[in-house]
């Protein structure tokens, strides 16, 4: 069987009005999304909060994971945006739900002001040490990034097979951060009802207001 080029598929796509207003909502959405989110993140390191007690953390002591949980990051980072490239529909309701995630995390954090677990083993980002500010984040708790930004790709994946590997990836996640200490239990816990509310927000949205016509997409439903 020949797989359509991908350029063919978002052409196909970018037929549709709905699609094409999606993209372009979408994409400067994302830009100041970004942007919000990276000067929060670095203002609330210098804010005081409080310490949890986390019944969980205390049963054993931390691990430093770091390599296998950026491994099952980046794989899973990856590996998403080459499957959705396939479904220009489920690649932009991704970044629309992550958008909407992103708000969801911001006022989560303001309004929960923590300092991270005494026991944690900083989680330092290679590619943030090599090509950016090499910063290390260590107050972005309540809800883990990490784990709802697996769990929406988790939820936009096109088959059964990619979402047990996603599902995985999400498992491996949670696993890294707690045994690393870097998050409490709660903010793992939690991290996928967020992402699972984000993407129900960002389908309503679409469905009201950005409709796609399925002729964009013959083998499957619009999401």
């Amino acid at each position: 069987m020949t797989l359509a080029p991908v350029s063919g598929l978002w052409r196909a796509a970018w037929r549709s009005r709905g699609f094409r207003v999606r993209v372009l909502v979408t994409l400067p959405a994302l830009v100041v999304a970004l942007i919000v989110l990276s000067r929060f993140l670095l203002a609330i390191e210098t804010r005081q909060g409080s310490v949890l007690a986390d019944p969980l953390l205390q049963l054993f002591a931390p691990r430093d994971v770091t390599w296998v949980t950026f491994g099952f990051i980046y794989a899973g980072l990856v590996g998403g945006l080459l499957l959705l490239s396939r479904h220009p529909d489920r690649c932009v309701l991704a970044f629309q739900a992550y958008v909407v995630m992103v708000v969801f995390r911001i006022v989560a954090m303001a309004l929960t002001p923590l300092e991270p677990p005494a026991t944690m083993v900083a989680l330092k980002d290679p590619f943030v040490e090599v090509f950016g500010t090499g910063m290390t984040l260590t107050k972005d708790l309540f809800f883990s990034g990490h784990t709802s930004t697996l769990f929406l790709l988790f939820l936009v994946m096109p088959s059964k097979a990619t979402r047990v590997v996603f599902l995985l990836c999400v498992t491996g996640v949670a696993t890294c951060v707690l045994m690393q200490h870097v998050h409490y239990s709660i903010d793992v816990y939690v991290a996928p009802f967020f992402a699972y509310c984000a993407y129900r927000v960002a389908r309503a949205i679409n469905a009201r207001y950005f409709p796609i016509h399925p002729v964009c997409y013959p083998n499957e439903e619009p999401q």
